[in-house]
């Protein structure tokens, strides 16, 4: 399952012949209410070895449980009164320069708070982009910064998907690297991991992915890195970098446990800094762009 708002577990040795909805329980225990996914199981949203399924079935080691998070009918999405760093915004769209723990639209554990229910509160209406995301084209990572860009209508909405889907936008980011890549282009496939399906990994027959990546600056042992994607998978430069050997600094999942304790840091220094793209109503070219962020601008002064 690729979307955004889905999960795929593999069910381990300890978990062996539990139910599947306590299992879920457990895994997933700020997701909602057990009643809740229970729900997800009835209405056929979590498959087991990819067949739907009862709540009440024990669970194998080695089996595997898709499960596609969505919003059962007493869930709501609430406008709410979230600050918003608008650097730019028409009547089609708006783009904004998302801080680094804000989740982009609702989920497992996140129900409120993000930049979705944001949106909701400035905007007023916004056009159906699935049950979780309205106007919502494309995302960041929650630790990541940057350039973010939502839809106000459906025609933009759908232009917009299609600009990104075709690979007519351009995105650049900025990363603090541990080691230096130099310069040069990853053109490797992403998938599940294997083992740890919580991550993503270079994987022989995963999605088609390329990171062109040169280094601005560098010192004894951190870089500054411009990046430039052509495809957008789900991790796809923290993946990219990991592999040439030179993990983004403070990334809490593909770096160095050592080095991001040494500079005190919970978050990847990663940031959306640029996006050049035919604006999807008037099609004149348009380049949105964030300021860095101080934790990571203050990194980069060290550099």
């Amino acid at each position: 399952m690729t979307t955004p708002d889905a999960e795929t577990l593999i069910i381990t040795s300890d978990e062996e012949g539990k139910r599947l909805d306590r299992v879920l329980a457990d895994r997933y225990p700020d997701a909602h209410s057990r009643t809740y996914l229970q729900w997800l199981i009835e209405e056929r949203y979590v498959l087991l070895n990819q067949q739907p399924t009862k709540k009440r079935i024990k669970v194998s080691s080695g089996d595997q449980v898709d499960v596609r998070f969505v919003l059962a009918p007493e869930i709501e999405l609430i406008p709410e009164e979230i600050p918003l760093n608008i650097i730019y915004e028409d009547d089609a769209i708006i783009a904004v320069n998302k801080p680094a723990g804000l989740v982009v639209h609702p989920g497992a554990g996140n129900w409120s708070g993000t930049f979705v229910n944001g949106l909701l509160f400035h905007c007023r209406t916004l056009p159906d982009g699935g049950e979780l995301r309205p106007g919502i084209v494309h995302r960041l990572d929650k630790g990541t910064t940057g350039v973010l860009v939502a839809a106000k209508t459906t025609e933009a909405q759908q232009k917009l998907i299609e600009l990104f889907s075709s690979r007519q936008v351009y995105k650049e980011y900025l990363a603090v690297c541990i080691g230096n890549p130099g310069k040069g282009t990853v053109d490797a496939p992403i998938a599940r991991h294997p083992t740890q399906r919580q991550k993503m990994a270079v994987v022989e027959g995963g999605r088609h992915a390329v990171t062109h990546y040169e280094t601005v600056r560098y010192n004894a042992s951190l870089s500054i890195v411009k990046l430039i994607l052509e495809t957008g998978r789900t991790h796809q430069i923290r993946v990219h970098l990991k592999m040439l050997g030179c993990p983004v600094l403070g990334d809490p999942v593909y770096g160095s446990a050592s080095m991001n304790q040494k500079f005190q840091l919970e978050r990847q220094m990663l940031h959306a800094d640029k996006l050049r793209l035919p604006h999807p109503v008037t099609g004149e070219e348009i380049t949105l762009e964030a300021p860095v962020p101080e934790d990571m601008a203050a990194m980069i002064r060290k550099i």
